[in-house]
């Protein structure tokens, strides 16, 4: 049975007629090693219920334990986004029901959230600045999550049944809630992914998620609504959950604004629904009605104390934000010399935050480039894994770098020791000296083996002797195979035009 057709506006239309009306709610799965409220790992991907214990699955009798790192991770959030940290909250109990949520509610934070007003400044294509406001940055736990088998869509329409996994359950999340964004017009699709966009980068450089949207670490939820031009009160909005990309947040959203804006010209209503992005057509369907704040019967949580940071930690945590990665990247640039065709690679090729931190390590910048977006990016296609996923570290690579620096071995070589670190077998230095890798750097033992390359070779010799250098080629090549890459390739031929000037003796 194929889906209803779906009237959508002109989007010139609905720009002419109507003013949209935007709220983002990201949700971040924190990084930390344990969950929210107990110590089960946070790992994701292990095997099914294998990451619960009685605290996580709200078994009769267990009681809860905040997770401090998460306490200190929310507050460093709400810091980066210009926010006041509550002196003092409490957390509540979210009452619903859902399978994959084992107590029947969620430990949420609600009229006491950790962080509120704020807000963050995030560029637009054409270099514009747009300020997107932040209304509370709150805490609470993950779900489970529900796998519905036998259907075409997986989803739990048409499925047959439904299996579930509570590894999820209890994992740290901060829910980022915007105040309501007006007045961006026809960029409003644009503006919700730069604003989603530049919050992901705040996040990564924060090192508290690692903000994998298609694992579900970084989930976007975006609200949009439609108001006639020249109307003071707000339209019905829906809320489209769970759009796990940046190009997707922006298809979202104006999907939305063209399916709204059709509706409403027709004399139709908005219903107050969430909605679900479809991948492969970016179009919006239909879910469950919203609740609303009085359908989730608040109330405080009785086993836990309220959150009360002391106001000299939150100063010392305020030490610890770092610059904003675009105001990075503008200093990088500048420093570098870099174009903004050279950069954008870099950061589309996940490299730049690797470069700095190979030159934060003492590497020079132009060999921490050339490393990571030619050798190491090789490696990750061959692996087809992002290059941050290699299994070497910039100060590792920093190492390496300093090892041809100080001729220790050559960049062939280099390579080698690239390798070994990848396969997990230690150190630079350490795997140099286990497996002799070290360059050749004793001139009679190069010139013994330039001697024997000229000896085998006596028409090559007599073309250099001629004056022909460029012949040396083939010597030098000679010697480095006959010490396994491991000689100075520049000093070998220095020697073999040595060994073949007049002066020499004749071999």
């Amino acid at each position: 049975m194929s889906a209803p057709t779906v009237e959508l506006m002109d989007y010139a239309d609905v720009i002419s007629r109507y003013e949209p009306v935007l709220g983002m709610e990201v949700h971040v799965e924190l990084s930390t090693a344990t969950k929210m409220f107990c110590g089960c790992p946070t790992e994701f991907g292990a095997e099914p219920n294998t990451q619960v214990c009685p605290v996580c699955l709200g078994l009769p009798g267990s009681l809860p334990v905040v997770n401090e790192k998460a306490i200190e991770s929310a507050i460093r959030i709400g810091l980066a986004l210009n926010c006041s940290i509550t002196p003092w909250g409490r957390f509540a109990r979210k009452n619903y029901f859902y399978p994959d949520q084992p107590k029947n509610y969620q430990i949420s934070q609600y009229d006491e959230p950790i962080a509120t007003e704020g807000y963050l400044d995030v560029t637009l294509d054409d270099g514009s600045v747009f300020r997107v406001e932040i209304e509370r940055a709150h805490m609470e736990e993950d779900t489970g999550k529900s796998l519905h088998v036998g259907g075409a869509t997986g989803r739990i329409h048409g499925a047959s049944h439904s299996l579930l996994d509570f590894n999820r359950a209890g994992v740290p999340l901060i829910e980022i809630v915007t105040k309501t964004i007006t007045g961006a017009g026809e960029r409003a699709p644009e503006v919700a992914r730069a604003y989603v966009t530049a919050l992901r980068e705040v996040l990564r450089s924060l090192d508290v998620s690692d903000v994998k949207m298609e694992q579900g670490s970084l989930r976007c939820d975006a609200n949009v609504s439609l108001m006639p031009i020249g109307a003071k009160e707000f339209g019905t909005r829906t809320e489209t959950k769970n759009v796990n990309s940046l190009k997707s947040v922006e298809v979202a959203v104006r999907y939305e604004m063209r399916r709204q804006a059709a509706v409403l010209t027709a004399g139709g209503e908005i219903i107050q629904e969430t909605r679900h992005f479809q991948e492969a057509d970016g179009s919006t369907a239909a879910g469950r009605r919203k609740e609303t704040a009085e359908d989730y019967r608040y109330f405080p949580e009785p086993d836990l104390e309220p959150v009360a940071p002391a106001a000299e930690w939150v100063e010392e945590l305020r030490s610890t934000i770092p610059e904003y990665p675009w105001l990075v990247r503008a200093r990088i640039q500048a420093e570098w010399g870099l174009s903004d065709e050279v950069m954008r690679d870099l950061v589309n090729a996940g490299a730049l935050d690797l470069i700095i931190a190979t030159v934060d390590a003492g590497a020079p910048a132009n060999e921490a480039r050339s490393w990571w977006v030619a050798y190491l990016t090789e490696k990750a296609k061959e692996r087809d894994i992002a290059l941050a996923d290699l299994p070497i570290t910039a100060a590792q690579v920093a190492a390496v770098i300093a090892l041809v620096e100080s001729k220790t071995v050559n960049n062939k070589v280099a390579k080698q020791v690239v390798d070994f670190v990848l396969a997990g077998e230690g150190e630079p230095a350490a795997i140099v000296e286990a497996k002799g890798l070290g360059m050749v750097s004793d001139d009679s033992a190069l010139q013994a083996e330039v001697e024997k390359a000229l000896a085998a070779n006596p028409d090559i010799a007599e073309k250099i002797r001629s004056g022909k250098v460029q012949a040396a080629g083939k010597i030098v090549g000679d010697v480095m195979k006959a010490t396994r890459g491991q000689a100075d390739a520049a000093r070998v031929r220095d020697l073999v035009i040595a060994a073949c000037s007049p002066a020499s003796p004749s071999l």
